[in-house]
């Protein structure tokens, strides 16, 4: 029965939505802009702060050690989940077996522990189905070169320390790709083309077919095939996962006789720590409340599908099911077939409608299925379900790809054609990802109208930055290197007269590093709110492509209603490197240090630091600037003799984190000091420390190596340049490229 399934502990908060143990958001005051700024939030938190208790199966104790490396924290084995809990145990991951634990899970205390069920696949499915009953969430794992990664979101998510929600709901236009395979496996070879422009990828659970040994098919897929297919299409995808068990009646296959089967499965991947469960609105409301109250850091997706083609948008029935949708979820999707095209006018009323009258509403999803209802995907703006043409079928009528929408959109003048630039010196390198083709390869795909170009910067004069800015045309830049807000303000008559003499938008995060590295255009009060990312022009000013050359064209300057926003890519770029191994509690209150020439090339990797609240960061070779030491510890190394006091330290004091953006030409004083800290004592000969070099360019000798036989976990200038990308193309043009995506178009595939 429905009330026999255990659910994780989570508590009411005070406006009457249930949350996780979620202690102090770390970026709360990172995220505090300064007066005119914007607000810059890296979505990271403390998260469940309650003791995590591992269990693992036969011979698979390692686990734990991995679980608690990932945390950063130390850990040990314990008999039970009562045997040697004792004060302290916040600190430490503690491992039980599964056969230990079959006897004292059900009775934990629940407010003092989280239990994770850990099964890997390879010994044979399923898991213990009590202990994956009992517990609060199950981790599925291979031993494979994914482990950490997938680890790292799957703890980092269902601990609370990381959500994308916000940023997803945040941005003008959203998108998600609808898997239509019998077997993930057979999408993962392309699956950096089939992501690309895609902010979450929806596994069609009922489209699973599980075969069987006589050779057909499960006529519903177990629960077991499903966790693996969840692990699979996790483990080589950055992207947030929509978990859907579309029933009969709404065009899947999942049988309608007993809802009490949805919400196993339902469940079954909240405990997966899947990011959003697809919830359908005809499931009896004691199911949907149970789930959207026991749903952890998952978000629901509430979801309505009419096929009948009698369904009418200005009717009191389809506000009926708006209104029903939204008591138990965060999103709420509506799609119906149409059979006029004025059917589509009428959704467009009703979702200003329903925005009018319930301000407070979730984010609303709304398309018309069928080729009468296209032009609906290119109005609605929120999480749109969208095909591909290597997609073996499309998951609902009249689906388009990215590309078509954008198609769409740039021919009704909603997309208009921009020139984006990267801006480079003569010295800057363009080793790492080749600019020109990249960009080219990602407006290809996307569909996107727009021209790019690699240019050169001069200081003053007709290649300065402003002049490239200052064209009827600009779509947005990129800077490499970046340069300083001070340098490009100085003397500009064009950047001071922009938002009326207030000078160009700065995010927070430029005004703490000081440093600009992308330039977004941001369009003027006259246009459509929402009609098109705010990265580009608000009307289509379009030019011939023979204009588009090496110098600047001003055709009559930027609109007078454009204005430009200063932000800076790099420190999240460095941010998401960062976390890709290990979850953000594994640098809170730690301490770093910091190498660089000026203080310039460390603010970046400075703020990110800030971001994920770190306790204490020792700087070599440069003087940490006012802005960036604020409400952040910071010491200098003035001597050896306070290098070797920093080294000796024990405990969290002593160094975790060692970053080098010294220049290639350093290599060997830095190779000399990752040996030093090499050595260095921390809190745990269990816990791994973390090296990150931003050099870029050919060296005497590999930092890195040196970093991996010290015990460190090493990465490059390709990992933070990947990731600086991928934002970087997020800001530009308002669309998500994966950075798998990234890393393969420049040479450097991650499987």
């Amino acid at each position: 029965m429905l009330t026999q399934v255990p659910v994780p502990v989570h508590r009411p908060s005070t406006t009457g939505t249930v949350t996780p143990n979620v202690a102090m958001d770390l970026d709360s005051k990172a995220a505090e802009s300064s007066t005119g700024g914007v607000k810059t939030n890296s979505g990271l938190q403390r998260g469940d702060t309650r003791t995590a208790v591992i269990i693992y199966g036969p011979g698979q104790e390692n686990v734990v050690s991995t679980f608690a490396d990932v945390l950063g924290k130390p850990f040990r084995l314990a008999d039970s989940f009562q045997g040697g809990m004792v004060g302290g145990e916040l600190e430490m991951v503690l491992g039980v077996s599964a056969e230990s634990a079959r006897n004292s899970v059900a009775s934990r205390d629940r407010d003092a522990v989280i239990a994770i069920n850990a099964h890997n696949v390879d010994l044979g499915m399923p898991p213990d189905t009590y202990l994956s009953a009992q517990c609060d969430y199950e981790f599925l794992y291979t031993g494979t070169r994914f482990l950490r990664r997938d680890l790292a979101r799957f703890v980092s998510f269902t601990l609370g320390q990381i959500s994308n929600y916000e940023t997803l709901m945040a941005k003008p236009r959203t998108f998600f790709i609808s898997t239509t395979f019998p077997d993930v496996r057979a999408a993962l070879p392309n699956i950096e083309l089939l992501t690309v422009g895609c902010d979450a990828v929806e596994l069609r659970v009922d489209l699973l077919k599980e075969p069987l040994g006589d050779g057909t098919f499960a006529q519903i897929p177990s629960l077991s095939y499903v966790g693996e297919q969840v692990m699979l299409l996790r483990q080589r995808t950055e992207l947030p996962i929509i978990y859907t068990t579309r029933c009969t009646r709404e065009n899947g296959r999942f049988p309608m006789d007993d809802p009490n089967l949805f919400y196993e499965y339902l469940y079954r991947a909240i405990q997966w720590g899947v990011e959003y469960i697809d919830v359908e609105v005809w499931l009896p409301e004691e199911i949907r409340r149970k789930l959207y109250e026991n749903r952890g850091n998952s978000h629901i997706m509430s979801a309505f599908h009419d096929f009948t083609g009698t369904f009418k948008w200005p009717s009191d029935y389809a506000q009926s099911v708006f209104v029903e949708s939204c008591k138990y979820a965060h999103i709420v999707k509506m799609i119906a077939i149409i059979n006029d095209p004025n059917e589509n006018f009428e959704l467009e009323y009703f979702r200003s409608k329903i925005r009018a009258e319930y301000p407070t509403s979730p984010p609303f999803s709304a398309v018309n299925m069928g080729e009468t209802g296209q032009i609906s995907r290119a109005f609605n703006k929120v999480l749109t379900p969208i095909t591909h043409p290597l997609l073996p079928i499309i998951a609902a009528p009249g689906q388009m790809s990215a590309a078509e929408i954008n198609a769409a959109l740039a021919s009704l003048g909603q997309l208009p054609k921009t020139n984006i630039y990267g801006i480079t010196t003569s010295s800057s390198s363009r080793v790492q990802v080749p600019h020109a083709p990249f960009y080219e390869k990602c407006f290809n795909e996307l569909g996107l109208p727009h021209q790019f170009a690699v240019v050169e910067r001069q200081t003053r004069g007709p290649l300065s930055v402003e002049a490239w800015c200052n064209q009827r045309s600009f779509g947005g830049a990129y800077l490499n290197p970046a340069a300083s807000f001070t340098s490009l303000m100085h003397n500009s008559s064009f950047f001071s007269k922009l938002n009326n003499g207030a000078g160009p938008t700065l995010t927070e995060a430029v005004r703490t590093i000081g440093m600009v590295d992308t330039i977004v255009i941001q369009p003027g009060p006259s246009s459509s709110p929402g009609s098109a990312p705010p990265s580009l022009p608000s009307s289509p000013h379009r030019r011939s492509e023979s204009l588009f050359g090496s110098t600047p064209n001003n055709g009559h300057g930027l609109p007078a209603t454009s204005s430009l926003l200063f932000d800076n890519a790099s420190w999240r770029g460095i941010l998401s490197t960062l976390t890709r191994d290990l979850a953000p509690s594994a640098y809170f209150r730690r301490t770093a240090v910091v190498l660089a020439s000026n203080a310039d090339d460390a603010a970046s990797a400075m703020y990110a630091l800030k971001a994920l609240r770190m306790g204490k960061v020792y700087t070599v070779g440069f003087k940490t600037p006012l802005a960036l030491a604020n409400n952040f510890e910071v010491e200098p190394f003035n001597s050896l003799e306070s290098l070797q006091r920093a080294r000796a330290m024990g405990g969290d004091a002593g160094p975790f984190v060692l970053v080098s953006a010294l220049g290639p030409e350093k290599s060997t004083l830095v190779g000399m000091l990752v040996r030093l800290f090499g050595g260095a004592k921390g809190s745990s000969s269990q816990i791994r420390k973390v090296f990150l070099d931003l050099a870029d360019g050919p060296r005497k000798d590999d930092p890195g190596a040196i970093a991996e036989q010290c015990g460190f976990a090493a990465y490059g200038v390709a990992d933070t340049t990947a990731f600086t990308t991928a934002e970087t193309v997020r800001l530009l043009v308002g669309q998500n490229v994966p950075y798998s995506f990234v890393r393969l178009t420049s040479g450097n595939g991650m499987f």
